[in-house]
């Protein structure tokens, strides 16, 4: 069930599960919002999007999204793994075996799809036809077909499958990778292949473009949904784009993804696209980890303006700057545009606009602003793009566009944007019995740990923490880790600390959310102080055990024992910090 949970974790962010049941507002990395669970009215429940990660200081209740589900609808694992479920759309049955059966689909499927890969690159070059298409007529030079993994899918029914099962895969495991139709065949014949990578370039799919044109077939065929991929989340390009994408802190998203291999070949190397499907949610705010800005080269048709508004809606969810590329009238696309002077993409690139701008102003191209009846329809088109922006300076800004664009007065324009019934998302209703504000407790070992987890240049201070001065079993296992391993990241856990796993990633929680604005020698001084603590605590506890074994051991009238245990509580007193 393991396999199940993971599945399910991947799909789902757990600021979207919490966000549903808590109104939740950005702090920095994370997210705060009040309690669920007790009635307090200052914010300390903290979400960690990074971690996938939660934690309230109210209740001191912490935990993954299971567990919030868990507490706030009074479920079992088993429910809240069904619920969720449900939400992440993945089916429980496929992992129903407990013996990591899925696991082992999953693993085979991988290594059918690279062998896949060599198989039709391989039969790239064997075929002159194919070499031909795609040298000459897409213009792809070696460097370009080796990063993006192109090859050739022979025109037989099923020479793959044939060289497949010669390698030991049955037909059942070349269907889990998505290399077979529904009558056993090769899926795709025919086609120029490039392989659709993972983040970290394992290939999960195909994109086949069809290279003798056939009116009966489609131009495109892309691997359907699979164990490993998943066309929703998909962004193709990705693992290639990732690094040029940081360091200009833009993501260019275009429509196809030749497109994107054109582009990178071109030098333009922060572009990717959407594996063929509408842009969702999930592919905005993987690109939003690697940059602040997102740039659309969609068309400039019907189609291409909404899906835009679409992604405004979106990028309004997660605080990032959407901006759309034009292209110039005369080219379809980025790849034409590539083939006939490379700088004119790079230049359209760089010109790039405001999505609100750009949308606005294709909607005042399409209507008569002469007449009273194109205003209102404009008006209420561009009112509707102004209300989904949550910056009341940014709302102005347009409406005083719309009034210049329209002749109506920003009064007039308010009333119509306040007029107009919204609907609002309504957190959901939970049925939790609210607790009184958990008593504070000591915390002085999480805060450590924490503490050392976050910031390696305070770890030299372990040194004097031993094992036995610590009560919580947690955090002892991860000091006597940390204190093994100075130099090492926790940003991923690693296999020593997995069964500590929510712990590890609580304590960070903690203690960023305390100590994010914190100097360096603020921070030096803090973890001093929190060793001195836990030092004085274990000494403190170590008199009080010698002050009843004393008084046992004169109780019992051996004054042997007595006399010892004088002598070891005199030089514990004696001691200095």
């Amino acid at each position: 069930m393991n396999d199940a949970k993971e599945e399910v974790r991947a799909r789902l962010n757990i600021e979207d599960v919490i966000g549903e049941y808590v109104q939740l507002k950005r702090a920095g990395r994370n997210l705060k919002g009040l309690s669920p669970f007790t009635d307090e009215r200052t914010p300390s429940f903290m979400v960690s999007p990074e971690k996938q990660i939660w934690h309230d200081f109210s209740s001191g209740k912490g935990g993954d999204i299971f567990t919030f589900v868990m507490l706030v609808e009074g479920m079992d694992f088993r429910q809240s793994l069904e619920h969720l479920a449900r939400k992440a759309g993945v089916d429980l049955s496929l992992f129903s075996s407990g013996d990591g059966r899925t696991a082992k689909r999953r693993a085979r499927a991988r290594e059918a799809l690279k062998l896949a890969a060599s198989f039709y690159q391989q039969n790239l070059v064997k075929n002159s036809a194919a070499l031909k298409y795609a040298v000459k007529k897409r213009r792809l030079n070696r460097q370009t077909i080796g990063d993006f993994v192109i090859g050739y899918a022979p025109d037989q029914g099923d020479a793959l499958t044939k060289a497949l099962e010669k390698r030991g895969f049955s037909r059942r495991e070349l269907a889990d990778a998505g290399l077979v139709n529904r009558f056993g065949g090769d899926l795709f014949r025919g086609r120029m292949m490039v392989a659709l990578s993972d983040s970290s370039g394992e290939v999960v799919g195909f994109t086949g473009r069809i290279i003798r044109d056939d009116p009966r077939a489609p131009k495109y065929l892309n691997t359907p949904q699979t164990l490993l991929f998943d066309k929703s989340r998909h962004i193709f390009g990705l693992y290639q784009a990732k690094e040029a994408i940081r360091k200009s802190d833009a993501a260019v998203i275009v429509e196809g993804n030749l497109d994107v291999v054109s582009s990178h070949q071109a030098g333009v190397k922060n572009v990717v696209a959407t594996a063929g499907t509408a842009m969702t949610l999930q592919h905005l705010k993987a690109l939003s980890r690697l940059a602040g800005r997102i740039r659309l080269a969609f068309d400039g048709d019907r189609a291409g303006v909404s899906a835009t508004e679409r992604a405004i809606n979106l990028a309004q969810e997660i605080g990032v700057e959407l901006e759309v590329v034009s292209l110039p009238d005369d080219v379809k696309d980025p790849d034409e545009l590539i083939q006939k002077d490379a700088a004119l993409w790079q230049a359209a690139v760089e010109r790039a606009q405001p999505a609100v701008d750009w949308v606005i102003a294709r909607h005042a191209e399409m209507e008569d602003l002469a007449t009273a009846e194109g205003k209102r329809r404009f008006s209420t088109t561009a009112l509707r793009i102004v209300r989904s922006l949550k910056d009341p300076v940014e709302q102005e800004h347009y409406l005083a566009v719309i009034s210049e664009k329209t002749g109506a007065s920003i009064t007039a324009l308010k009333a119509k944007l306040t007029g107009e019934r919204t609907v609002n998302q309504q957190l959901r209703k939970t049925k939790i019995d609210k607790e009184k504000p958990h008593p504070v407790q000591d915390e002085t070992e999480d805060m450590l740990a924490g503490l050392a987890a976050s910031e390696k240049t305070v770890r030299r201070w372990l040194a004097a923490i031993s094992g036995e001065m610590l009560e919580n079993d947690n955090a002892r296992q991860l000091i006597g880790y940390l204190r093994k391993n100075l130099d090492i990241d926790l940003s991923n856990i690693p296999q020593g600390l997995q069964k500590i796993e929510q712990y590890v990633k609580i304590v960070q929680l903690k203690s960023e959310s305390r100590y994010a604005n914190w100097e360096q020698k603020s921070l030096d001084e803090e973890m001093a102080r929190l060793v001195r603590q836990i030092t004085i605590k274990h000494r403190e506890n170590q008199k009080n055990q010698l002050l009843t074994q004393l008084r046992e051991a004169e109780a019992a009238g051996d004054e042997v024992l007595s006399q010892r245990l004088r002598q070891n509580l005199n030089q514990l007193i004696k001691e200095k910090m």
